[in-house]
């Protein structure tokens, strides 16, 4: 059972490791711009990532799936490392997606970089550091982003291919935790109301733990169509942390899906703060 009450706090995420995390969103987006799912320059990306994460001493492994989309058939790429203490039991995933919304030009520094380098550093971290207990299943999604609107044959397929995954192998799921666009420098967190609500309460405690203070909203009322609704649609807990206000000015979201998603906008300051609330968060339901 989840519980807030109970805390092992063993995951540390440090300055360093924000730094880190910085440095492959930035890398990423250098290299690998645009990024969208099931074209050549996906690939690309997917290669990226395979030969960096690797670099760390993570065994990350790539599954490559076939989807019909609203532009013809086409092939991703989801990339997943497991770390386990006992695969038998139960095990906590975080997802990032990192592909970029496809034809607007967009080099998704915070959409999709800025979360992807956060589980790079935390794939890192625990190759190095190892993990105390539990089990932790790391998964950067391809195509989560819709290419018209948001249905059953547009958009999410990265997760909903994980989850298929997972389900197939027998692979008993704790809890799924989404992360996205965190790394904006004006960082406001928040917990989408379609989360699973002991888990967004747990996310809320681990929270004052980190002492994150106004960059923290907590739960709010609207619904956010991210990779966390697959999870959920399994009958998995399962919530999306997500800063959805994200551009020139405070209520304003203009640089989401823009030209102007760039690196400049995004902070290893965000990302330390982002980074504690995860481990913090992992550190009670491992």
């Amino acid at each position: 059972m989840l519980s807030a009450l109970v805390l092992a706090a063993s995951l540390v995420f440090t300055e360093s490791d924000a730094d880190f995390a910085l440095q492959c969103a930035s890398n990423l987006v250098e290299n690998c711009t645009p990024r969208d799912a099931g074209t050549i320059r996906g690939v690309l990306a997917s290669n990226w990532l395979l030969d960096n994460i690797s670099r760390n001493g993570v065994d990350v492994k790539r599954d490559r799936f076939s989807v019909i989309t609203p532009k013809g058939r086409r092939t991703m790429s989801n990339l997943s490392c497991r770390f386990a203490t006992n695969p038998d039991d139960e095990w906590v995933v975080v997802v990032s997606h990192y592909d970029t919304k496809p034809s607007v030009a967009c080099p998704g520094a915070n959409d999709g970089a800025s979360t992807t380098g956060l589980l790079m550093a935390l794939a890192r971290i625990v190759a190095e550091r190892g993990l105390p207990r539990g089990n932790l299943m790391l998964i950067w999604t391809d195509g989560e982003e819709c290419m018209n609107s948001y249905s059953a044959n547009d958009g999410l397929w990265g997760s909903k291919r994980a989850v298929d995954v997972l389900k197939e192998s027998g692979v008993k799921v704790r809890a799924a935790i989404c992360v996205d666009m965190l790394g904006d420098k004006d960082l406001d967190i928040c917990i989408p109301a379609n989360g699973d609500n002991t888990l967004s309460s747990i996310a809320c405690h681990a929270a004052r733990r980190a002492n994150l203070g106004p960059c923290f909203r907590g739960r709010i009322r609207e619904v956010v169509k991210d990779d966390h609704t697959a999870f959920l649609t399994a009958g998995w807990r399962a919530i999306d942390l997500i800063d959805f206000n994200y551009g020139s000015a405070h209520g304003l979201n203009d640089y989401w899906h823009t030209p102007e998603d760039t690196v400049d906008k995004i902070s290893p300051e965000s990302l330390y703060k982002s980074g504690r609330l995860l481990v913090e968060l992992l550190n009670i339901i491992l």
